[in-house]
């Protein structure tokens, strides 16, 4: 079955969290302005979903639900399939959200005056999650490696090696760098976390969209060390865009963690368990849309592909990282010899096109933007278009 990546649904008055920032942002934004942003999709849903979740609807009570070993073996055999991961069932600790998640894990792991480690530049709350529960950032910048980033492990084990640090929170596939971590980079870390008895808190939200001729590896499959000394936060939202559903699943495999997560949830008002509707999106999602997430990849793949290729023609001065999973693209702009704060302004005010300025994921982020590919192809040739007319006056004509 072909599926619709092409409709174009305008999501304005909708509660859309991505379109009502922009509107907010800039009130008179026209019909027509674009936001490449927030990290949901503008792809119509999958078919199954919809009509799975009515024909669920037509034989439900929605009162209150819990997670069904039905549910859970759904969860488990995604898993299994499509990562070669072999979770169990009782690992599983439901969340309203991965962000939900990672903040109780912090609190849960660690005091105040901890260390966090980070590789940055990063997912922007997670420096809010440090920060807002008065722990310590310990930053570990990545390094520019050409298109691509590496990690400097030397400083990674230097910092984790200090007894004030506790947690490391680990992005992987890696936000906003579009870096899917080789088996040896994540062993390189399992031995040093382990080593150290730093925890691990690994967000694999991004885990299904790798980019063709790449392959993920789930942190806690790599060893029985790994294993016993992490949380790996999971969620079908990026995947299959219902984010608005607010279910997530947390892996938390060694038993004595498990329980005093699970205490901690309880005795903070943190909820384990989700709403009804979205146990059963993410049932359907797992068992029945495997083939409308391969159609989903290669449709990101090619709209990445498009602006490689439209940028490499005109505007060499701008960078694109290699994309090898999520469908956030990472791109340096500083080439353009433009302030960041400016190019800011052109793309909102003059070619009202919205991405994540760079600097929202750290300082090594200035000068970068972000931008959401999960959308209708017109939307990608649109806002190209749009781009060589805004900055046709700002940079030499011949690159145009």
């Amino acid at each position: 079955m072909k599926y619709d990546f092409e409709t174009v649904r305008k999501r304005y008055g909708m509660g859309s969290g991505k379109w009502d920032e922009l509107q907010a942002a800039k009130p008179d934004a026209g019909e027509d302005t674009i936001p490449f942003s927030v990290a949901d999709m503008e792809f119509v849903q999958a078919p199954e979903i919809v009509d799975g979740l009515k024909a669920f609807l037509d034989k439900s009570v929605l009162g209150y639900a819990n997670a069904t070993p039905a549910f859970k073996e759904s969860v488990c055999r995604w898993m299994r399939n499509r990562h070669g991961w072999d979770a169990q069932p009782e690992w599983i600790l439901p969340s309203h959200g991965v962000v939900d998640a990672f903040y109780a894990a912090i609190r849960c792991f660690s005091k105040e005056g901890d260390g966090v480690m980070l590789l940055t530049p990063v997912y922007y709350p997670m420096y809010m999650a440090i920060s807002s529960n008065n722990r310590k950032l310990v930053d570990c910048p990545l390094v520019r490696n050409g298109s691509t980033y590496d990690i400097d492990f030397d400083d990674f084990e230097k910092k984790a090696s200090d007894p004030n640090t506790k947690l490391f929170l680990l992005c992987s596939p890696h936000n906003p760098c579009g870096r899917v971590w080789t088996k040896e980079e994540l062993r390189k870390m399992a031995d040093i976390c382990c080593r150290y008895n730093v925890l691990v808190i690994d967000d694999e939200i991004h885990h299904d969209l790798i980019m063709p001729g790449y392959e993920h590896f789930v942190y806690a499959a790599l060893s029985r060390e790994a294993e016993q000394n992490c949380l790996v936060l999971t969620a079908p939202s990026k995947t299959f865009n219902l984010a608005g559903l607010q279910t997530s699943n947390i892996f938390v495999p060694n038993e004595k963690l498990r329980e005093q997560f699970l205490t901690f949830m309880k005795r903070s008002s943190a909820n384990p368990k989700c709403n009804i509707l979205g146990y059963e999106a993410c049932r359907i999602a797992y068992d029945h849309c495997g083939s409308w997430l391969d159609q989903c990849i290669s449709v990101i793949h090619e709209n990445k592909e498009r602006i490689t290729s439209y940028f490499a023609r005109h505007f060499p001065q701008i960078q694109v990282c290699e994309l090898q999973a999520t469908y956030l693209l990472w791109m340096d702009w500083n080439g353009l010899g433009l302030p960041y704060k400016e190019l800011e302004r052109i793309n909102r005010q003059e070619a009202e096109l919205f991405f994540d300025e760079g600097y929202i994921f750290g300082a090594q982020g200035e000068g970068f933007e972000r931008w959401n590919l999960a959308c209708p192809t017109q939307y990608i040739d649109a806002a190209l278009e749009r781009m060589n007319r805004a900055y046709s006056k700002y940079i030499n004509d011949s690159a145009l």
